[in-house]
């Protein structure tokens, strides 16, 4: 079994509001050494109703001993980890050449730092690795820790902190917020185990709409799903 290594993909925004990664080997990134560690943060703002306004400031009620916390917002999700880049020649990329470091922290920095001038914002990019569901986010802080030199003082080692905050366009964002309503059109991406009937029935309460889906997809053969393809499931 070949070894899946963390890809950072650079991403566009299409004119219909999806998020699409890019299929260039220039715009893909992968990990030398896969990270120790992959941290996935979720949080929930909430507003305390038991506390009211008087002249600008927020005041408990005299006596109150506890306040009720009712739901405001789902924050954005954030993911971090830690990557190594090594040059001595102990670690070989694919086609069995020894990396530079300095060239891999420059490719690294294009596709997760660098500020689009059209667009006035740096790129959205697709985290993959193994089993762990895509990320789409962009990257909120990034480290270079170098550790290792040769005499000339060019890098052979370095360790890169990567912290990145999620993305999603306004027509993502409506889709997720109302991800059963069969009234507006679903993007998916299948996974190993997907059928059209399966999906049909998370979609629209109904699997006996496979056949309808899979001539809006132009599909030759609904029971060929091919895990990492995209299916649009539209509105009824």
């Amino acid at each position: 079994m070949s070894k899946e290594k963390l890809t950072i993909t650079r991403c566009e925004v299409t004119t219909d509001g999806q998020t699409q990664p890019s299929s260039k080997s220039i715009d893909k990134f992968e990990a030398m050494l896969n990270p120790a560690s992959y941290s996935h943060k979720l949080s929930i703002s909430y507003s305390k109703d038991a506390e009211r306004k008087s002249g600008g400031r927020n005041h408990k009620a005299q006596g109150q001993t506890a306040v009720e916390s009712r739901f405001a917002a789902i924050n954005a999700e954030g993911v971090s980890f830690e990557l190594v880049l090594d040059g001595t020649g102990v670690v070989k990329k694919d086609d069995s050449r020894v990396p530079d470091v300095k060239a891999e922290i420059q490719r690294l920095t294009d596709i997760v730092y660098r500020y689009i001038g059209k667009k006035h914002e740096p790129n959205v990019v697709k985290l993959s690795w193994g089993g762990l569901n895509p990320f789409f986010g962009r990257m909120e802080k990034m480290s270079v820790d170098y550790t290792l030199f040769e005499p000339s003082g060019k890098p052979l080692r370095a360790k890169v902190k990567l912290s990145f905050v999620s993305f999603m366009t306004k027509v993502e964002s409506a889709l997720r917020a109302d991800q059963s309503s069969p009234d507006l059109t679903h993007k998916i991406q299948v996974r190993d185990g997907d059928t059209l009937p399966l999906l049909c029935q998370q979609v629209y309460n109904d699997c006996s709409r496979y056949l309808y889906v899979a001539r809006r997809n132009k599909l030759a053969n609904f029971r060929d799903l091919k895990p990492g393809s995209w299916l649009r499931f539209p509105p009824l």
